[in-house]
């Protein structure tokens, strides 16, 4: 496909009809090569049940959000993950980051650092699911 430039650059610093967004990411779109396996991992690492929807073009596996309107929400794929590891999503855990950090080995991902992470807003530490996708387990201060 022909990229086309356009007609004329607009000028984004001078709109004031569009406000900037609530929250600048949309949705996350993670690719796995084998649906079941990574919803069994996803559901068993952070809890939640993920929705099969096959509506549009390909499957896929949603994750689970109160309310959409309000946040992020994002899916599972059948795609080709990328080859190092790509952009790391980081998605809050139930509980503790420590059991969630087991939960990670037990359901065949990995995890890369030891010990946790710590920020302002909690704790975190980076794995990686089945595929190599790279994943922050996120626990938030309380």
């Amino acid at each position: 496909m022909k990229e086309l430039p356009p007609e004329k650059e607009p000028d984004m610093a001078s709109s004031s009809e569009t406000p900037p967004p609530l929250h600048p990411i949309v949705w996350v779109e993670i690719p796995v090569t084998d649906l079941d396996v990574a919803r069994r991992f996803y559901e068993a690492v952070f809890g939640w049940k993920t929705t099969l929807e096959t509506g549009g073009p390909n499957p896929m596996a949603a994750f689970p959000s109160s309310d959409p309107s309000k946040g992020v929400a994002g899916h599972l794929y059948p795609g080709t993950p990328a080859s190092s590891g790509g952009p790391t999503v980081h998605l809050a855990v139930p509980g503790k980051l420590e059991e969630a950090v087991v939960r990670v080995w037990k359901a065949g991902g990995k995890v890369l650092d030891r010990p946790p992470e710590t920020i302002p807003p909690g704790r975190f530490a980076y794995a990686l699911d089945p595929d190599g996708n790279s994943i922050g387990l996120f626990e938030a201060h309380t």
